[in-house]
């Protein structure tokens, strides 16, 4: 009986204890005049790491394998994200995939059949702006080419 009563008294020190310990350090941190700083830069970050995975970066066109290798991570990235219910980005990537395909009409054709109707509208609604994109790397690579 006093063996139940002494751990029970003991466990109870010890998590009073954790918890000043916790407050202790949250005070300690709160009070750091960098702690501020450092919390801001990191929600940069992780803003700007969430916004560069929408836009990829686009392959050097004129390299098949490159390419190939784009299209198929693409279309794999979109799938998944898909399936995770993340429809705009998954979108944004099944669209980075169609604008690099040498057939874009038999893949919008079985994109149809496979994605539901709303997703499938939403697809279509980005191609215009992926477009613009590979005329504008287009674009820049033949400039380049004169240099």
């Amino acid at each position: 009986m006093m063996g139940g009563k002494s751990s029970t008294i003991a466990a109870g020190v010890c998590g009073a204890l954790l918890v000043g310990y916790c407050i202790y350090f949250d005070r300690k941190r709160r009070s750091d005049p960098n702690f501020k700083n450092r919390l801001r830069q990191r929600r940069r970050n992780q803003a700007a790491a969430k916004q560069g995975t929408g836009l990829s970066k686009l392959p050097d066109l004129k390299d098949a394998e490159a390419v190939q290798k784009f299209f198929l991570e693409e279309i794999q990235l979109g799938e998944e994200l898909l399936a995770q219910g993340d429809y705009e980005n998954g979108v944004e990537h099944l669209t980075n995939a169609i604008a690099v395909c040498g057939q874009p009409q038999q893949l919008l054709q079985v994109l149809q059949q496979t994605l539901p109707p709303p997703v499938f509208q939403m697809l279509l609604t980005k191609l215009p702006t992926i477009s613009q994109r590979i005329v504008s790397a287009q674009s820049s690579l033949n400039e380049d080419d004169l240099e």
